[in-house]
């Protein structure tokens, strides 16, 4: 007995709670309880005990099984759906051997046998609140380790998301591509792919894969990128190449992100009825990242002053986006942008554009 007490010393302040409708029985168990240095209260039924239990929060439960009214197996499953971090013994009169299992499979961390043998009954309850104890302590660690991980992910989307800024940066970014576009267009995409239900990882993806679409302009020369006046056939035959220029920059990476910056390259310039560039697919065959910057990418052109002409009234922009919704966009995703235009006009007023000096070409 004096090790059970010595164990029960370890758990400090437990309140324990049992219930049984003989209450002869519950005072016994109180009083056992208390020689050990629980505190315990006690009730005659289920309903007395959900009324503790709403103003007192307690370790352990042990409950009879048959009672009046509500029977223990009930309050053993209240409990482990409103109290989960509460243990539970359950205690009857009746040796059976299926009874036991069920409980046990519904949650209850122990089964005694009546009538208790007095140190049995403490061993019982020291485990059940050393099982508790570990239980618990099994959670907080996994959940230390869910944080530290989601801490991690979000340090690496950090240096992600700077690297691609610098690639942007280095890749001669001027004109139209102003820091505050391309900003903008991976908030724009990212709240779409929110709204169209993609998994967050995706869209920390997307945020940071949509500003690097036109990185291959890099690869385009100066004299037909920068040239102010209307480009020739052969001119935008060169400015076309920027897609697979990208594609070839970003693409053969194992990482996830360059992965999906690479298939945006490539592809943002393709047009749901199959007439874009630089591959003509037409449709689904379009990856769904590229068609969420599609729409991102001409709505934002068309809402911001560019140095060859001002900024479009939105009712302009709307209507432009409705010319293009089953040629130009995806009807889907066309639709989502127009269930999310209050997020787009938040973020448009938020990130605005300081234009430079010289026009690009699209």
């Amino acid at each position: 007995m004096n090790d059970n007490k010595q164990q029960a010393k370890g758990f400090g302040a437990t309140k324990i709670l049992a219930v049984d409708d003989t209450q002869s029985i519950g005072t016994m168990i109180s009083r056992w309880l208390a020689s050990e240095g629980f505190g315990c209260d006690t009730a005659t039924n289920v309903d007395d005990a959900l009324d503790l239990l709403q103003q007192q929060q307690y370790e352990l439960i042990i409950s009879d099984i048959m009672m009046p009214g509500r029977n223990g197996i009930e309050l053993l499953e209240i409990v482990k759906e409103v109290y989960p971090d509460t243990a539970v013994i359950m205690a009857t009169a009746v040796d059976d051997r299926k009874t036991a299992v069920n409980t046990l499979q519904l949650g209850a961390f122990g089964y005694v046998i009546k009538p208790f043998d007095r140190n049995e009954f403490i061993i019982n309850v020291v485990n059940a609140l050393e099982r508790r104890r570990l239980t618990i302590a099994s959670k907080e660690y996994e959940h230390r380790l869910e944080q530290e991980v989601r801490d991690r992910t979000r340090d690496i989307r950090r240096r992600e998301e700077e690297i691609a800024l610098r690639l942007i940066s280095a890749s001669g970014y001027r004109d139209e591509e102003t820091g505050e576009h391309i900003k903008r267009l991976g908030l724009y995409s990212a709240a779409m792919a929110e709204a169209l239900g993609w998994e967050q990882e995706i869209i920390d993806y997307l945020r940071i894969a949509a500003p690097m679409h036109d990185v291959g302009k890099i690869g385009i020369p100066d004299e037909v990128l920068r040239k102010p006046g209307k480009l020739s056939a052969d001119e935008f035959q060169i400015i076309k190449g920027h897609s697979e220029i990208g594609e070839r920059i970003l693409g053969g990476s194992s990482i996830p992100l360059l992965q999906l910056a690479a298939s945006i390259a490539l592809s943002h310039h393709e047009k749901w009825d199959g007439s874009g560039y630089p591959q003509g697919l037409r449709g689904e065959a379009i990856p769904a990242a590229a068609r969420i910057v599609a729409v991102a990418d001409v709505y934002d052109a068309l809402s911001n002053d560019r140095v060859y002409r001002a900024a479009m009234p939105e009712e302009k922009v709307l209507q432009i986006m409705n010319e293009g919704k089953g040629s130009h966009f995806d009807p889907e995703i066309h639709a989502c942008f127009y269930n999310i235009l209050p997020v787009f006009r938040e973020i448009l007023a938020e990130c605005k554009d300081q234009v430079s000096s010289a026009p690009q070409k699209m």
